[in-house]
């Protein structure tokens, strides 16, 4: 690998829709394994700056297998059928006690967005002629043209326990996303993406869950236990 003196103008090139993505939601069609076990089901999602994050697991019938709603640092996960609530968790814990995916709501964004949050264009790297590879924070991000006379667009990022790996893009956005834990146990899951919208307007009312009186609290040992992200529909 060279040093890519290019670099800024491929991040540029490859962030530029990303970064005008405020808000975003869509349906999500999840597929693949979680902690052994097989996972089918669909998601409706919302996302907005600065953080802040809407999940909804639905089933083909009656309520959802969950709601989780996240607003900075504070999560609330609710289990409709089971009449449990997690409440004022943090939202990187809950998402990945419910679904095995270790996720804050910023993060989910940049994620579902194929964006980067501070990557570094002067210590990026040239791969050949069409791959860059470049710093964000402790994550790998790597760029790719495809053909070389296209765009640049971000196809992987790389952390430490996890990655992503970005397919089909359309108006610059990811339609196809891979999630794979580090062990390649965890999770293996696959994302397609339909219905999405950018920047709706979507008020706080969106990021908030209105808890029954008649829920009982549930912990993120239990959570982790139960994981309700992961049976099947």
């Amino acid at each position: 690998m060279t040093p890519a003196t290019d670099a800024r103008d491929a991040i540029a090139e490859a962030t530029l829709a990303c970064q005008r993505v405020d808000a975003l939601t869509a349906e999500v069609g999840v597929s693949g394994s979680a902690d052994g076990q097989r996972v089918r089901g669909r998601m409706v999602v919302g996302v907005a700056r600065p953080a802040s994050a809407r999940l909804e697991a639905v089933a083909p019938f009656g309520a959802p297998l969950f709601i989780f709603v996240a607003r900075d640092d504070e999560a609330t996960l609710l289990l409709p059928r089971d009449d449990r609530v997690l409440e004022r968790g943090r939202p990187a814990d809950v998402l990945q006690a419910a679904t095995g995916v270790p996720l804050d709501p910023a993060a989910l964004r940049t994620t579902l967005t194929a964006c980067a949050h501070n990557p570094d264009a002067a210590g990026a790297r040239a791969i050949g002629a069409d791959w860059r590879l470049v710093k964000d924070g402790d994550t790998d991000v790597y760029l790719r043209r495809n053909p070389p006379a296209a765009m640049w667009h971000i196809v992987a990022t790389v952390a430490a326990d996890w990655r992503a790996d970005y397919a089909d893009f359309q108006d610059s956005l990811p339609h196809a996303i891979r999630l794979t834990s580090a062990d390649g146990r965890t999770f293996d899951l696959r994302l397609a993406l339909s219905q999405v919208e950018v920047n709706p307007a979507l008020g706080a009312d969106a990021f908030t869950v209105q808890v029954p009186r008649s829920a009982s609290p549930i912990t993120l040992d239990e959570l982790r236990h139960s994981r309700p992200g992961v049976r099947k529909n």
